[in-house]
């Protein structure tokens, strides 16, 4: 059977995941409402983490798609991905245009050679305009330095929620066959050069655990076959060898993992049986042969510090809270996050670097889900020296927002040494480019939405290290910090909602050295919420007041980790987001000043 291997590839929300979804669906491999985001996180927030594999038959040809996540901080997941497949299907939003990501995830498709399929998804919007995103995506092409070949490419017209695609936007809109038949015709055969005899060289690109058959090996076959006890050499990208034995092999049927007896070149395969096995590793039959070229993945820009919980309230809520547990989760962690690197030489904290603020907040919300109580420090960017300069990543930043918000943004991003490239109108929407620092984005994302009220659209990707911009003064705001111990009662946080805004509610346990809220006068504040109402004999008509709190700012990971200071520590346990001084009494504090 011929095989082809497509990935898709987009930006956030342009509609890969229910494309992938109406394909399984039309082929048959996959009832309604299936869908490729089985995890508990991606349905929660409605995004792709991480990259999965299905495979369809249509006219007697096996695809296997890989749908890929669209999130900047997931790109490792894109990148290897990429080596792995022959052509991919770049999607669209007719309305929105190239965004951001899309424009990372094709740089990378085009430095490896593939020739894409354009899908411009979504031409049902109201504001949808397929042919002016068609030459957004052309200039897009020649300004990444595509071949005449690759800026040839086929374009289809999609409706991925309705399971739509069509050649021409005049044509009868029925099903997908269109765009399935254009996957035959323009990718190219992946077991076309497959003879029998040849060595087994398989290299994966992603990994998967099982409770029973341990760590399992996603890739794909460049050559020969793999079968269940198989005796194989396992070699390092700097060729170091050593062996192993192949105890089961699955090919994938539409989400299911089927059991092989053999799968040959060209598949995408999981085999189970090779318990050290890595990302960009080579698997063969052959001792001599050279290993396949390394997969390279962009370095982490943000890293922090993961402690032992050690607050007034530490080991209430979690079951697993000891430095070594943590320590090796974080190991188990790093075998199949390729983007984030860990330093475990300290014995008091574990320096944890990511590719951004949302690569690390789905581990720390995966880690808690799991029962490890934790504390993290305020993410800081990662700064290098070179050649005697320092250098710190920068961002280039796509906003689309209605225009009566452009003069907020940009006053405030331009504060935080962002530069304006570009601006677009269209009707009362402007889409505003700009570049600076990712640290001056640290912190920003939730002053975005309140001053675009929800309306605006932020998104970014980095663009490499750059020369060091100098200082910048993010936090107007100043820290509310509890010097009881006890349970918050509604009396004294009615009083204390005038000089900031909240972080807990009446009757949540806070302990000396919390922080409950922040000050908008910008200096530190020591506060009771504590207290309670003085009760005495005597009545008057104004004694009982009616108290009305106003909502509280509710702490999530995200969000405590763009608000924290760098002289706070975010606790993090299983039912509870904390903020809290590392030093907890003001003697301390006033200390460690010294």
């Amino acid at each position: 059977m011929e095989i082809r291997n497509i990935a898709i590839i987009a930006h956030v929300d342009h509609g890969k995941t229910a494309l992938t979804d109406a394909i399984l669906k039309q082929t048959g491999a996959a009832v309604e409402g299936t869908t490729m985001d089985t995890n508990a996180l991606e349905k929660e927030r409605g995004i792709t983490i991480y990259a999965k594999n299905a495979a369809v038959e249509y006219k007697g040809t096996k695809i296997n798609m890989v749908d890929t996540p669209g999130h900047a901080d997931f790109g490792s997941e894109v990148e290897r991905v990429l080596r792995s497949i022959d052509s991919v299907l770049l999607v669209v939003d007719a309305q929105e245009g190239p965004m951001p990501q899309t424009r990372f995830v094709l740089k990378k498709s085009l430095e490896l050679g593939l020739k894409p399929i354009v899908v411009l998804n979504k031409i049902d919007k109201p504001a949808a305009n397929p042919e002016r995103s068609e030459e957004q995506v052309l200039e897009l092409f020649l300004e990444l330095g595509a071949t005449d070949e690759q800026s040839n490419f086929p374009v289809i017209y999609s409706i991925g929620r309705e399971g739509i695609a069509i050649k021409n936007l005049a044509d009868e809109r029925k099903d997908l066959t269109p765009l399935l038949d254009l996957i035959l015709e323009k990718v190219p055969p992946a077991n076309a050069d497959a003879s029998a005899d040849a060595a087994l060289m398989l290299q994966p690109f992603n990994l998967a655990y099982d409770n029973f058959m341990g760590r399992l090996a996603v890739g794909r076959i460049y050559s020969g076959t793999v079968k269940p006890n198989q005796n194989v050499f396992i070699k390092k990208p700097d060729g170091e060898t050593r062996t192993g034995r192949t105890t089961k092999v699955f090919t994938f049927k539409g989400l299911e993992r089927v059991e092989a007896d053999e799968a040959s070149a060209g598949d995408i395969v999981l085999v189970a049986g090779l318990p050290d096995i890595y990302i960009g590793e080579t698997v063969t039959t052959d001792e001599s042969a050279a290993p396949l070229p390394a997969i390279a993945v962009d370095e982490p820009t943000i890293a922090l510090n993961f402690l032992v919980n050690n607050s007034p309230f530490a080991g209430r809520e979690g079951k697993y809270v000891t430095s070594r547990q943590i320590r090796d989760r974080l190991e188990k962690e790093l075998e199949i996050n390729v983007g984030l690197k860990i330093d475990f030489s300290s014995a008091e904290a574990f320096r944890v670097s990511g590719r951004g603020e949302l690569h690390i907040a789905v581990l720390l919300e995966n880690m808690r889900r799991e029962g490890y109580e934790l504390q993290v420090s305020q993410p800081q960017v990662i700064i290098r020296e070179e050649n005697g300069m320092k250098l710190e990543p920068f961002e280039e930043v796509i906003i689309d927002t209605p225009s009566e918000f452009q003069g907020a943004i940009i006053e405030k991003l331009g504060a935080r040494a962002f530069v304006l490239q570009n601006l677009i109108q269209h009707g009362n929407i402007v889409r505003l480019t700009l570049v600076g620092p990712t640290r001056g984005l640290l912190g920003y994302k939730n002053m975005f939405i309140i001053d675009t009220k929800g309306e605006g659209i932020l998104s970014s990707r980095v663009i490499g290290f750059q020369p060091y911009a100098g200082e910048i003064k993010k936090r107007q705001v100043g820290s509310m910090i509890s010097m009881a111990t006890g349970k918050a009662l509604g009396y004294s946080l009615w009083y204390l909602q005038d000089r900031g805004q909240l972080y807990i509610k009446p009757a949540t346990e806070v302990y000396e050295g919390m922080v409950i809220g922040n000050t908008s006068k910008g200096e530190e504040m020591m506060a009771n919420p504590t207290k309670g109402k003085n009760q005495s004999n005597v009545r008057s008509s104004g004694m009982d007041e009616a108290l009305t709190l106003v909502p509280i700012f509710d702490l999530s990971i995200e969000r405590a980790m763009e608000i924290m200071s760098d002289d706070e520590y975010l606790e993090i346990t299983p039912k509870s987001v904390r903020l809290r001084k590392q030093y907890l009494t003001e003697n301390d504090r006033a200390k460690s000043r010294r």
